[in-house]
């Protein structure tokens, strides 16, 4: 049983509110049992980027309005966002994995990648209502949203199934077949291309593409790609998993073929790294025109 089905944090927000700034943060992390270690490598690849900018005790939580997950990433969002008797983030990214080594026999089922759809929606919904968080935005202005959506690895893609062979099997051919489930990758995996299949052609659409990075694995072999093999050896494979994909170009869906390709030069490290410069510099904006903001709080001690 799953520890946290869904977690999103806007409630308490380490952030000025998105009224002061210029963009609307967003943090997605799927679901997939210990392959939560994969977005916690990218996660502490991208913290570290933000203290080198803005100091050591910079924390993600200080730069997303919203932070989402499903399952594992569930967990990772809880991480990252409940406060300790400071009211500062209790974990610093780096912890993820060290949390994930020792516990991940307790961990979860695998999950989908609907959480980044769900937090754009939320955000979208509270504009709507007129929340005085976003008053000056529109829930149109997909422009203004920067949204990171983090994958938690898949199985590499293998054509297993054609349609003449699936339209003669019964209820048992559709539970099991070659060794695997087809109703349940089916259900898993369109899940995952669906959303993010929607969110790359919303973006791409309104000229804003790189306000959408997808980071995802989706050439895992089988012991990785599994959501329970914790032996010693798949967890220090994921950690490689994760640190390898930081140097793989960034990869974006072929809307004609829905399969994942480079889709130029950058990196996933590369990528965050310009992802830190814009996150730094949104914060320091807010903090600026917020009349609650620190620059406002030193000028007047001052």
């Amino acid at each position: 049983m799953p520890f946290l089905s869904c977690q999103m944090e806007r409630e308490r927000s380490f952030l000025q509110s998105p009224t002061y700034g210029n963009i609307v943060t967003v943090l997605s992390i799927d679901g997939g049992g210990i392959r939560g270690i994969i977005p916690g490598t990218i996660l502490k690849f991208l913290e570290s980027e933000l203290q080198k900018l803005d100091g050591e005790e910079a924390r993600l939580a200080d730069y997303f309005d919203v932070i989402a997950g499903t399952s594992t990433g569930g967990l990772v969002t809880a991480m990252l966002t409940t406060p300790d008797e400071n009211d500062r983030p209790l974990f610093a990214a780096k912890d993820i994995n060290n949390f994930y080594l020792e516990h991940c026999p307790k961990i979860f089922p695998q999950d989908s990648n609907y959480t980044a759809l769900v937090a754009i929606s939320e955000v979208t919904k509270e504009i709507h209502q007129g929340n005085s968080d976003f008053f000056a935005i529109r829930s149109t202005e997909y422009g203004r949203f920067l949204v990171i959506s983090l994958g938690t690895g898949s199985a590499k893609s293998e054509e297993k199934y054609n349609a003449d062979d699936a339209a003669k099997w019964g209820l048992l051919g559709w539970l099991t077949k070659g060794g695997s489930s087809p109703l349940t990758d089916v259900f898993t995996q369109a899940s995952n291309d669906m959303v993010d299949f929607h969110l790359a052609t919303v973006f791409r659409a309104l000229d804003c593409e790189k306000n959408y990075l997808r980071i995802q694995d989706d050439t895992l072999e089988k012991t990785v790609s599994s959501v329970d093999i914790a032996t010693q050896e798949n967890l220090n494979n994921l950690v490689k998993v994760g640190e390898e994909l930081l140097k793989k170009p960034v990869s974006r869906v072929n809307l004609q073929t829905g399969i994942y390709e480079p889709a130029h030069q950058e990196t996933n490290e590369e990528a965050l790294v310009r992802v830190a410069q814009i996150l730094s510099r949104e914060r320091k904006v807010r903090e600026m025109r917020s009349p609650h903001g620190k620059a406002v709080a030193d000028s007047n001690s001052n």
